[in-house]
């Protein structure tokens, strides 16, 4: 037998105890402390540590058991067959190991082909199971844990698309989910707002809250509806293949999800997953959290069978989750090109939203006092479209007695000088005492030759590093003073790419003043904000000689970025570097803001990725349109131009109602 470590175990013990608390909170009260995709990350964790340690598994592990319980308001109903819940997947491997595992246990038992595979969207809804008799519906009942339900029949005769009464006189027993529209949920939570209720998380709390009520005229009001995938019992024969049973459910009459395919081979099976988790999931208005696997033939779902909670010949194939659990290992600093410190969280490494992260930022003291962030921590991250990776949340029931707060260090290596750190002024930052480390000028440099400033192609940050080692610059200024000759003498410089970085150097020479402003590193100042300086004051000779009151009142501006503005340019050191600059580039006027076009007057947020446009593309064609730029949805946003994996952004659009456009929609409107 392999020994499991102590840590295994203690891990294993709390999970089990963690994800039984918030399972029963989910399935029994519809309550959601934790989102449900944080919870499958701690599901998956402990199933994996069962995998890797099967002496781990107990009777009344959360790997074993169906989740739900009835509620004591609602009668209680014995299913005629026994209910089950989905074994997960996450990742293409997962996926191709359940393929694996089902052919080789076909094979030993003589049970035949798969027959291939049956996909069909997963729903996020409430799993409700229907009973007809004769073709009159005598029954409707939640999952609950399995072999008890909660008797709902009240509730569901209120959906319009659950029939009454079947096309033919059959006894059927029929699995589905009730699920409420993500319009209907916007428009829901619209109203409970106003009436100072609560809002629904998500839809599937809505459904299951409004199923879940003993008065019927709760669910009525509501805009419910229901797809079926699964019979259970049929006093008809049924079809051979999962497929042909989905045909045989609606030709009785039974609303079925027309999004179903076949496949014959995992690869295939990819493609559609890949398919409906980009752009082709926004087009449907319910809510789809993966793809269910099903095993084509009915002989061979026989033969497989089910586990303890789960059928062998299906899985529930997830999308990237945004949010999912992980352990905080460590904290360390970060100096960014002004100068501020910023806490950053190292993390056992975890996929989230398509990628692997390990390193999350902590912002700053307040940020990690007012979650109270400590090293050991088990936390929810979250890393939404566009968003980086973000703590949201901790678990303090994995939380160690031995976990002290984290303290903000007084020096640190990355600081110039003798290392110190100060606090800055009115804010809840820290920042180097003494400027000018290595690696802060390193960004500065780094930043100023990024996409958003100069957008000289070929010096990244490993290029940057090797100039500033070999002490080529030290300034942006240093940039333009640069030649053929020094750069083809660096190790690991081909003479092609000194020739290429010296002519995109020269090319950055012509350079618009927002671009500019954004490259300088001054405090406060982002694209947005650069960009209405460079409209209002034309020229860096007029800003530099501007008051920060002057600067303050500028459209958009306002007290703090007035005095950040003004006082970068009195800077005796910036004043020089100004001037170094202006002898080496040709700063462009930047056209005023438009004041009529299609978006006029309008607050436009761009999230996702788009296939005709970059981010800063979009949004440029959004002020050339006459509108104005947003990095935050809110109840001021008039648009929200969403493409693939557009995330928390488009999930805040919907709950807020605001509207939402398609890159098609998006260049239309540029069009009119």
């Amino acid at each position: 037998m392999v020994r499991v470590p102590e840590e295994a175990q203690e891990r294993a013990a709390q999970l089990r105890e963690v994800v039984a608390k918030y399972r029963t909170l989910e399935h029994v009260k519809d309550e959601t402390p934790i989102s449900p995709e944080a919870l499958d990350s701690l599901k998956h964790e402990l199933f994996l540590l069962e995998q890797k340690y099967p002496s781990l598994v107990t009777p009344d592990s959360p790997t074993q058991r169906v989740a739900g319980k009835a509620l004591p308001e609602l009668k209680k109903v014995k299913h005629e067959v026994e209910q089950w819940s989905l074994e997960d997947v996450f990742n293409e491997e997962e996926l191709r190991a359940f393929d694996e595992r089902a052919r080789r246990m076909l094979g030993k038992s003589g049970g035949g082909e798969t027959g291939g595979y049956c996909l069909e969207l997963k729903i996020d809804g409430l799993k409700t199971i229907l009973t007809y008799k004769k073709g009159e519906l005598v029954l409707a009942a939640t999952r609950g844990d399995g072999v008890i339900g909660e008797d709902v029949t009240h509730n569901i005769r209120t959906i319009p698309s659950v029939p009454e009464r079947l096309t033919r006189p059959v006894d059927l027993v029929v699995e589905g989910e009730v699920y409420l529209s993500r319009s209907g949920l916007a428009k829901l939570n619209k109203e409970r707002e106003k009436g100072g209720e609560p809002l629904f998380a998500n839809p599937r709390n809505a459904a299951a809250g409004s199923i879940r009520q003993l008065d019927p005229a709760i669910a009525a009001k509501r805009p419910l509806a229901m797809f079926l995938y699964d019979v259970d019992e049929s006093s008809e024969a049924l079809p051979q293949t999962q497929s042909e049973e989905l045909e045989y459910i609606r030709a009785l009459g039974l609303p079925v999800n027309p999004r179903h395919e076949h496949v014959d081979s995992p690869e295939q099976a990819l493609a559609f997953w890949k398919k409906w988790q980009g752009k082709a999931r926004e087009k449907e208005d319910y809510q789809i959290d993966g793809m269910v696997l099903k095993i084509e033939n009915r002989s061979a779902q026989r033969v497989l069978g089910y586990t303890g909670k789960a059928p062998r010949f299906a899985v529930a194939f997830k999308f990237p989750a945004e949010q999912v659990t992980t352990i905080l290992e460590d904290i360390s600093l970060q100096v960014g090109r002004t100068g501020v410190l910023t806490p950053v969280a190292h993390l056992v490494p975890v996929a989230v939203a398509g990628t692997v992260v390990s390193r999350a930022t902590l912002h700053n003291e307040d940020f990690i006092k007012e979650k109270d962030i400590r090293v050991g921590d088990t936390v929810i991250l979250q890393k939404a479209g566009d968003i980086i990776p973000e703590i949201v949340q901790v678990l303090t029931e994995f939380r160690r007695g031995n976990a002290k707060p984290w303290v903000f260090p007084t020096h640190s290596p990355l600081c110039g000088g003798d290392g110190r750190i100060e606090r800055v002024e009115g804010q809840a930052a820290r920042r180097c005492a003494v400027a000018g480390s290595f690696v802060q000028q390193e960004r500065k440099l780094a930043h100023f030759a990024g996409k958003s400033a100069l957008d000289i192609d070929g010096m990244g940050r490993k290029t940057v590093t090797l100039l500033m080692e070999h002490k080529l610059i030290s300034d942006v200024a240093d940039i333009f003073e640069l030649t053929y000759d020094e750069v083809v003498e660096l190790p690991r410089m081909a003479e092609l790419s000194a020739k290429n970085l010296i002519e995109a150097i020269h090319a950055a020479k012509k350079v618009p003043l927002n671009r500019l402003l954004v490259g300088l590193s001054i405090p406060h100042i982002g694209e947005e904000t650069a960009l209405l300086l460079a409209q209002t004051w034309k020229t860096l000779d007029a800003l530099e000689k501007a008051s920060a009151e002057d600067i303050a009142a500028t459209r958009g501006i306002g007290d703090i970025i007035g005095a950040s503005v003004h006082g970068w340019f009195a800077d005796k050191e910036n004043r020089h570097l100004i001037t170094r600059l202006k002898h080496h580039l040709h700063i462009q006027k930047v056209a005023a803001a438009p004041t009529s076009g299609p978006f006029k007057g309008m607050t436009v947020v761009v999230t996702g990725t788009l296939e005709n446009f970059s981010r800063e593309e979009a949004e440029a064609a959004v002020r050339r349109a006459g509108g104005n730029v947003s990095g935050s949805v809110s109840k001021k946003t008039t648009y929200v131009v969403a493409g693939e994996s557009a995330g928390s952004k488009l999930e805040k659009a919907r709950e807020l109602g605001v509207a939402v456009l398609t890159e098609d929609e998006f260049r239309k409107r540029l069009a009119a």
